[in-house]
C-alpha cells in the first residue's frame, strides 16, 4: 500500500499557511500538474494528488482532523466524501479550472449540415428483377421555401447587421472563476452565428426557409437485383441546413414471390411434374423459363429428384454480364384417380413387375 505524502508539502506550504495562501499555492500546483497543460507521465497523478490536498486543507474541519491525527483523521470523515478531479468530488472550483485550460475561444457559426435522409420502399416481380426496369416512386420531400428560396426573409426584404454580435456571430463572455476573470468566444444566440438577423420574415414558410412537397420520383432497378436489395440515390432527401447538401434516398426492394419459380441466388429453380409413363419411357418435354419455352428430353427410367440444367437461364449477376442458370428438378406424380381400364393396365404392369422381380431372385 502507498505511504501519503504530507498534504502541506504538496501544496508546498507550511503547516500556519492561512486560506489564501493554500489557495495560491493550489492553483500554481494544479497548473504545473494538470494534464491537459503537462504530458509527462504521472501528471495525472500528481493532479489528483494536488486536488485531494487542497481538497483536504482548504475544509477547516477536515484540515482540524488533518492536522491532530494526520491521514488517519480523515478516513471515513462524515463530511463531504473526497471523490478527486473528474470523480464529481470538487465541483465549481473545478468547473472553473476546467473551462481556464479549454482555451479563450469556443464553437463560433454554425457549419453546413448535411440534409437527413428518407427512406422508402418499390415492389417488382421477379420477371422485373430479371431484366430491370423503371418504377416511379411517391416521397414527401423537405426543400427550400419556393417563395424565399431558404433565405427565410421577405422577397424584397433585407436582413440587417445583428445587434448583439455587430456581424461577427460571435459575442465574448466573461466569468468570475477561482482563477480570476476570462473571456470566452461563443456563437452569438440570437443569430446563431450568421451575423445577421431577419426583421420581415418570408409569408410563405413564416421564416423556417423549408416547405414540405409531395414528389414523385422515376427510378431505373437495374437486372438482377435480389429481394431486400437497397438502391440510394444521392443528394435527393431532404435539403441541408445553411447550405449543407441534401441528403439521400434509400429505396428498399421488395421482390414478389413467383407461382412457378424460386429463386437461390442468381439461379431459378423450377420442379417439372411427370407421370409415371413418362418418367418410365422418357418424354420429350417444353419447360417455361424467364427467357421462354426450351425443350427438355427427359431419359427413360428418370427418378423423382433427378436434376437438369439449362445454362444462362437464370437471373443475371447484379452489374455483371453474367447469369445464373435454371435448375429443373423431375417431380413423378402419383394419379389419384384411375379409369377402370387404367386401373388393369397398372394392374397388369404390376403384376408383370412382380414376375420379373422374383425371376431376378
Amino acid at each position: 500500500m502507498a505511504i501519503k505524502r504530507d498534504y502541506y508539502e504538496i501544496l508546498g506550504v507550511k503547516k500556519d499557511a492561512g486560506s489564501e495562501d493554500i489557495k495560491k499555492a493550489f492553483r500554481k500546483m494544479a497548473f504545473q500538474c494538470h494534464p491537459d497543460h503537462n504530458h509527462d507521465d504521472g501528471a495525472e497523478d500528481r493532479f489528483k494528488e494536488v486536488n485531494e490536498a487542497y481538497e483536504v486543507l482548504s475544509n477547516a474541519e477536515k484540515r482540524s482532523a488533518y492536522d491532530r491525527f494526520g491521514h488517519a483523521g480523515i478516513d471515513g470523515f462524515s463530511g463531504q466524501d473526497f471523490e478527486g478531479f473528474g470523480f464529481g468530488g470538487v465541483g465549481s472550483i473545478f468547473e472553473d479550472f476546467y473551462e481556464f485550460f479549454s482555451g479563450a475561444t469556443s464553437s463560433t457559426r454554425r457549419s453546413p449540415k448535411r440534409g437527413s435522409d428518407i427512406h422508402s420502399q418499390v415492389t417488382i416481380t421477379l420477371e422485373e428483377a430479371t431484366f430491370g426496369c423503371q418504377k416511379d416512386i411517391d416521397i414527401s420531400r423537405i426543400e427550400n421555401c419556393t417563395t424565399c428560396h431558404g433565405t427565410r426573409a421577405k422577397p424584397g426584404s433585407q436582413p440587417t447587421r445583428c445587434p448583439d454580435c455587430n456581424g461577427n456571430g460571435r459575442v465574448q463572455r466573461v466569468q468570475q472563476s477561482l482563477f480570476g476573470r476570462f473571456a470566452n468566444i461563443v456563437t452569438c444566440p440570437r443569430c446563431e452565428g450568421e451575423g445577421k438577423t431577419i426583421t420581415e420574415l418570408c409569408p410563405r414558410c413564416r421564416g423556417t426557409g423549408k416547405e414540405k412537397h409531395k414528389r414523385s420520383i422515376s427510378i431505373e432497378i437495374p437486372a438482377g437485383v435480389n429481394d431486400g436489395n437497397e438502391m440510394r440515390l444521392s443528394g435527393q432527401g431532404n435539403v441541408g441546413e445553411k447550405g449543407g447538401p441534401a441528403g439521400n434516398i434509400f429505396i428498399t426492394i421488395t421482390v414478389l414471390p413467383h407461382q412457378l419459380f424460386k429463386r437461390d441466388g442468381a439461379n431459378i429453380l423450377y420442379e417439372l411434374p411427370v407421370n409415371f409413363a413418362q418418367a418410365a419411357l422418357g418424354a420429350d418435354l417444353t419447360v417455361p423459363t424467364l427467357h421462354g419455352e426450351v425443350k427438355l428430353k427427359v431419359p427413360a427410367g428418370s427418378q423423382t429428384g433427378q436434376v437438369f440444367q439449362f445454362k444462362g437461364k437464370g437471373i443475371p449477376y447484379l452489374n455483371r454480364n453474367r447469369h445464373g442458370d435454371q435448375l429443373v428438378r423431375l417431380l413423378v406424380v402419383t394419379p389419384e384417380r384411375l379409369s377402370k381400364q387404367q386401373r388393369q393396365l397398372f394392374q397388369e404392369l404390376a403384376d408383370s413387375l412382380s414376375k420379373d422381380d422374383k425371376k431376378g431372385k
